[in-house]
Parts: C-alpha cells; sequence; structure tokens
C-alpha cells in the first residue's frame, strides 16, 4: 500500500448515514429500496429499439444478465455493454446473476455480430466485458482481440475492454492488449477483507492489482480503470486503503456505486450508502489524483462510460 493518504486534507466521512438492513419473517434481507435507488422512468423511450437490435443479432448485454439498474436508461439513450464469450460464466462470484455452470462453445461470428450491433447504433464509444472462462486455454483473450478488431473496422470507436483476470492464462493479458484497447477496466469489487466471500476462492487482491499495473506496462498509453460495489460491509479505511493501492499500480479512472443484490439467492446487502456519502467519497478519490471518478448510488463501471472516457483520454 503506498502513502497518497498521509496528505490528504480532512474530509469527515459519515459512519452511521444509510440504512442497515433488517431480516424479515423469513430471515431474509428485506429488498425495500432508500428513496435515492428508486427510478421513475417516462414511459416510451427507445429501449425497445436496442432491445430488438440486440435480439436480432443474438448478442449478450451485461445490461440484462446482470440486472443493471440502468438499463432503460441506457437503451434507451441507444447504448448497451456487449458480453462476450456467452452467458455461462465458470466463477461462482456472490454477487453476480449471471448464470454459472457448463459453458458453451464460442460463437465465431460473434465479432462480426457485436461489431454490427454497435455500427447501427451509431455507437462512438463501444464497451466490451465478458463472462470468466476459465475452461479457455487463453481466457478468452483472442476473442477480445477479434472482437475489439471488428468493431474498430465498422466503427472507428474508441473501444473499453471490462476483463475477468485471466488468473493462470499466461500470455493472455498481452495477447489482448494487442488490440489496444483506449480503456483497459478491470474492477476491484470490493477490499481485500471481504474478497473470498465476494468474489469466491479463485479471485486474489494481489492478482487484481497485478493485472491492472502490467495493462499499463504492455500499453503505457492506455486509461486503466476499476470499479467497486459499496454497501458489503467495507469500512471506510479500507476503502481508502484501495484507493491508494489503485493509484500506485497507475489506475486512471474508478467507478464507486452501490451493490444491489440481484437475486435472493445473493449476497446480502450491509448498507445503503447515501448520495452524499457517495459525493464524499468520490471528492476524496479525485483529491488522491485519480484522473476521473465517478461516484453514486446507481453508477456502475460503464455507466456514462462514454463521458469519462472522453473527458479522460484528453491529455
Amino acid at each position: 500500500m503506498s502513502d497518497n493518504t498521509r496528505q490528504l486534507p480532512v474530509i469527515t466521512l459519515p459512519t452511521d448515514a444509510g440504512l442497515a438492513m433488517a431480516p424479515n419473517e423469513l430471515g431474509q434481507q428485506s429488498r425495500r429500496l432508500p428513496p435515492w435507488l428508486r427510478r421513475n422512468l417516462e414511459p416510451g423511450g427507445g429501449h425497445g429499439e436496442t432491445a430488438s437490435l440486440i435480439a436480432e443479432l443474438g448478442l449478450e448485454t451485461v445490461c440484462s444478465s446482470a440486472k443493471c439498474p440502468n438499463r432503460l436508461e441506457c437503451w434507451s439513450a441507444r447504448t448497451a455493454t456487449f458480453m462476450i464469450l456467452g452467458n455461462v460464466c465458470t466463477r461462482p462470484c456472490g454477487f453476480c446473476s449471471v448464470p454459472k455452470g457448463k459453458t458453451e462453445a464460442l460463437e465465431l461470428d460473434e465479432p462480426l455480430r457485436v461489431a454490427e450491433a454497435a455500427k447501427r447504433l451509431g455507437l462512438k464509444h463501444v464497451v466490451i466485458t465478458s463472462v470468466t472462462r476459465d475452461d479457455l486455454a487463453d481466457g478468452g483473450a483472442d476473442h477480445f482481440r477479434q472482437t475489439i478488431d471488428a468493431v474498430r473496422a465498422a466503427t472507428g470507436a474508441t473501444i473499453e475492454v471490462l476483463v475477468p483476470d485471466f488468473i493462470g492464462k499466461e500470455g493472455a493479458l498481452a495477447q489482448l492488449m494487442a488490440a489496444k484497447p483506449d480503456v483497459f477496466n478491470h474492477n476491484t469489487e470490493t477490499v481485500p477483507r471481504l474478497y473470498r466471500t465476494v468474489r469466491g476462492r479463485k479471485s486474489h487482491y494481489p492478482w487484481t492489482l497485478k493485472l491492472l499495473a502490467d495493462a499499463k506496462k504492455i500499453m503505457p498509453t492506455v486509461k486503466t480503470k476499476s470499479g467497486l460495489m459499496l454497501g458489503l460491509g467495507e469500512t471506510h479505511d479500507e476503502l481508502l486503503d484501495v484507493f491508494a493501492d489503485l493509484l500506485e499500480q497507475g489506475v486512471d479512472f474508478l467507478t464507486l456505486g452501490q451493490y444491489l443484490q440481484p437475486t435472493l439467492e445473493s449476497l446480502a446487502v450491509e448498507r445503503y450508502l447515501p448520495p452524499e456519502e457517495f459525493e464524499t467519497l468520490g471528492a476524496l478519490a479525485r483529491s488522491m489524483g485519480f484522473k476521473q471518478v465517478a461516484s453514486g448510488p446507481l453508477v456502475r463501471s460503464s455507466y456514462h462510460a462514454r463521458d469519462m472516457a472522453e473527458n479522460g483520454l484528453v491529455e
């Protein structure tokens, strides 16, 4: 851990703000959301057109698979985060609603279908993510490379990738980085103390830091990005330590958002942080040195990613 926090201005963070979750009569956590997480969308909108295009081309999106609360807003704005390598993950993460189990064969034409969708949506910044594929020798890195190349050829858009950790996949990161993404994102998700509970036995906090550092070493011009989910029981001191660790690896962009329990079987929410607390944490992260920070209850890794990339890619 670095000493980045030592010269910081004093900013008071609340220790008891937000709503603690109370068990109901079934012993399960109440899923009632606080007012700041309730969204009232206008009727109509253009999300149907985006949904139809995704269905027509047989694509997966993290918007649907991860039950993102911003899906209708983003789809109405004709944007989506494409999820490649199938819709079944080899990691049993406790926070995620993506199906786990036996994976399927890669669809070799998927890169071209993603490129077609990006072209027809008129995207200027394309975010590509994936499930984790521990069953593949390269973890899916070459499929990422092919998708980046196809999208860039079809659209000329800037490309952001949100990747799994590629643990045990020697050469995978270099293979992906050969396609020269503009933004390289790998989510830290939570603090070290909670890593095994939240991310499972195969994920390791030091490896996450190394992956982010190695991406920058391979391609010094790439903007690296990471995100954390809050409300899982982390402390403010633990968050500040993670901020410092990420900065020590050269991470440029940071996203902070509220964890929302996607299914009753998923990890419970320990606390809902109010918007003011996210604003304070975001301001603190900026003061520590991150070039771009998005911090708010509904912020997700790819939420308004184009805005962050456009601002952050200009030196």
